[in-house]
């Protein structure tokens, strides 16, 4: 593809508002080399280039796209950058479903150690790999990135309900490793909508599934667009419940991209044992007796003897557990 992104100047001279949050939003994925060319629509000029293509093509905002998806082919205008981040995802994917399915990601990853997992995975997609960084062991993912000298991204979703503790980490994990986090924060709308309808704890009363659609599965949705992988902590002795049978790499078939399991071969044991080698920060709820670590409402401290997961949800059946984020794998060939 041959993308030309048409920005705006003011008739200060400064760039529109959101033609620099566009650029920031495909610089933060990895996106911003795959744009070929950069015209500018001039308030001060009618006549520059970026002003005729907007009028050829009838486009009344900027930033806008157009994507020529073969020599000589006519341009397609897109109007946002995640829109067209969604574009270059699509043209990844169907690049490796050309030669990586399932069966041959999987025997590729046969046996290999989370490190080299993690290095095989930021080899291939580097910043169109983010890693889903909870604030409690997935730390481990982002310790194992760092060390493997790729680019990668990192994102938190941030449900208005984390524990203060967990905040603080957050902000030590950035500061220890030198990266940016994303920050990712439910829609205001369908949050206060579900507060106004049903209060502040319905979740007790309904089941978790709404208030953790909207604070986390929504906003998870959307960050992982035009994205081609996003990577996990997850492992099974986590829920076995729920989680028994997990793989290392695995189709997400619900939004369409990869996703990679980098501890489905590791305990607890091993992920602290890695932790207290190398020096990594952990959240300091872990030694209050906080296993497993969520939203402060939902989450409680276990006894000696307990299963982490017992802190999470426990007013609900143990097969229930699981917040949406995670869907079950799809079988199917990517290739397919």
């Amino acid at each position: 593809m041959h993308v030309t992104m048409v920005k705006k100047r003011l008739a200060s001279g400064e760039p529109c508002r959101k033609c620099a949050e566009a650029e920031t939003w495909l610089q933060s994925r990895g996106l911003w080399d795959e744009i070929d060319r950069v015209v500018w629509a001039d308030e001060a000029d009618p006549a520059s280039e970026g002003m005729r293509l907007a009028l050829e093509h009838q486009v009344a905002l900027a930033p806008f796209f157009l994507v020529a998806r073969a020599p000589g082919a006519a341009p397609e205008v897109v109007t946002s950058a995640v829109a067209l981040g969604r574009m270059f995802a699509a043209a990844s994917m169907a690049q490796s479903y050309d030669d990586l399915t399932i069966d041959a990601a999987t025997a590729a990853l046969a046996d290999k150690s989370p490190h080299e997992v993690v290095d095989w995975a930021f080899a291939r997609w580097g910043k169109s790999c983010a890693i889903a960084f909870s604030g409690a062991e997935d730390v481990v993912l982002i310790d194992l990135a760092a060390k493997s000298g790729h680019a990668f991204s990192v994102f938190c979703l941030d449900t208005g309900r984390l524990f203060p503790e967990t905040l603080e980490y957050i902000d030590t994990v950035r500061a220890h490793y030198g990266i940016d986090i994303e920050i990712v924060s439910p829609d205001a709308a369908p949050l206060e909508a579900l507060v106004r309808e049903k209060g502040l704890m319905s979740f007790r009363r309904d089941g978790h599934e709404e208030c953790c659609g909207i604070r986390k599965v929504a906003p998870l949705n959307r960050t992982l667009q035009g994205r081609a992988a996003w990577m996990t902590g997850q492992r099974p002795d986590q829920s076995p419940a729920t989680r028994n049978g997990l793989a290392t790499i695995t189709r997400d078939a619900q939004r369409g991209l990869w996703k990679l399991n980098p501890l489905a071969s590791w305990s607890s044991e091993d992920v602290w044992a890695h932790i207290r080698a190398f020096d990594v920060p952990f959240n300091p709820l872990h030694a209050h007796g906080f296993r497993s670590i969520g939203c402060a409402p939902c989450t409680r401290a276990v006894h000696p003897g307990q299963h982490e997961r017992e802190g999470r949800w426990w007013w609900e059946d143990a097969t229930q557990r699981e917040c949406g984020l995670h869907v079950p794998k799809d079988p199917r060939p990517l290739a397919g």
